[in-house]
């Protein structure tokens, strides 16, 4: 089997199952699935690259995912790359390593390409949990953000596709499955929005043990799922939000679509159906002109809305993106925040 080395996303998890099972018969690949979510992401992709031709100076090194969608000539660059694929080409792998590589980066523009490529996987290697995408790619544009730009934009996955796909894995024994994507909450496909896809699933396949979520929008949970929660007790009750700062100023200048108030208010919505639910978030500390007060906020709205678990980045600049050029707070600072956000959470689990 090809070995694949999976960095970053809960998608990048799917697709790389995919990439194992395209090539179960081949032992001379080492496919890179690449993650773009921060520079120190994409640096540790390029290390990892390093280390693993060290380790396999005969193997064909072939990098496909988000860093290599965005900048593909910092690969290309390295000599211990055989080839680079987008994310686009990572669909149809499997065409451009038949015979001789003659051509190092085959890079397209992700933004024009409009379909889906489904596959039906039977598996997770050494999980007990399985993912299923039901969307890829995203149509808003969060100033801090550059995946748009590595996964296109909103596709989502036909309805049928997916029920087959959960069938599928909880023939092979998995009693949970994870709903992921991009932008999972944005899923729309002819008259069927995130919910109604729940309704769906939840309805057709009563066997389903447990569903669960990968991170949700805030401004995008209606008060039909909701309903959802409340009646399908197999809609596993942890909810990961994707919230990145309690300020509100902060959340406009993030060109978020909800406040700090919306949160409060989703979270006790929730919990009023289901008494024992739980919330995760991730929040990002030190964006561009954050003050001191504004990042209080962020604090204060982990105890105002009942968050639990917290995922806490730095601010990290992404060249491109609009936060790149505004105001920036110091490294030592952003770094410091984190700190004691991760530190309250940590406080909170015990």
């Amino acid at each position: 089997m090809a070995q694949v080395i999976t960095l970053g996303c809960r998608i990048n998890t799917y697709e790389s199952e995919i990439l194992k099972e395209k090539f179960k018969n081949r032992d001379d690949l080492i496919i890179v699935n690449t993650c773009a979510v921060t520079g120190e992401a994409e640096r540790q992709c390029r290390q990892t690259i390093r280390k693993l031709r060290r380790e396999n100076p005969n193997a064909k090194i072939i990098v496909t995912g988000c860093a290599a969608q965005i900048a593909p000539q910092k690969f290309a660059a390295m000599d211990e790359v055989d080839l680079i694929l987008g994310n686009r080409e990572k669909t149809e792998i499997e065409k451009y390593i038949q015979g001789d590589i003659t051509e190092k980066t085959i890079v397209g523009d992700i933004l024009s390409y409009d379909s889906y490529d489904n596959y039906l996987i039977t598996g997770f290697d050494g999980r007990h949990k399985a993912f299923v995408q039901i969307q890829q790619g995203c149509d808003h544009r969060c100033t801090y953000c550059i995946i748009p730009y590595a996964r296109g934009n909103n596709r989502s996955v036909p309805v049928q596709d997916i029920l087959n796909q959960i069938r599928e894995l909880l023939r092979q024994g998995f009693q949970e499955i994870c709903l992921t994507g991009v932008d999972i909450c944005s899923y729309n496909i002819a008259t069927t929005n995130f919910s109604q896809l729940n309704q769906t699933i939840l309805s057709q396949i009563p066997e389903l043990t447990s569903l669960q979520y990968g991170s949700l929008d805030p401004a995008a949970l209606d008060d039909d799922f909701i309903n959802l929660v409340k009646h399908y007790p197999n809609i596993h009750p942890h909810f990961h939000l994707s919230i990145q700062s309690g300020d509100n100023m902060v959340l406009k200048r993030m060109k978020r679509r909800h406040t700090r108030e919306d949160v409060i208010a989703l979270c006790n919505k929730i919990r009023t159906v289901r008494p024992e639910a739980t919330f995760g978030a991730d929040f990002i500390c030190g964006f561009p002109t954050e003050t001191d007060e504004q990042f209080q906020n962020t604090v204060k709205l982990i105890h105002e809305a009942g968050i639990n678990k917290l995922h806490v980045f730095p601010y990290s600049e992404r060249s491109g993106t609009p936060a790149a050029l505004m105001p920036q707070v110091p490294v030592e600072v952003r770094k410091e925040r984190a700190r004691l956000l991760r530190q309250k959470g940590e406080c909170i689990d015990e």
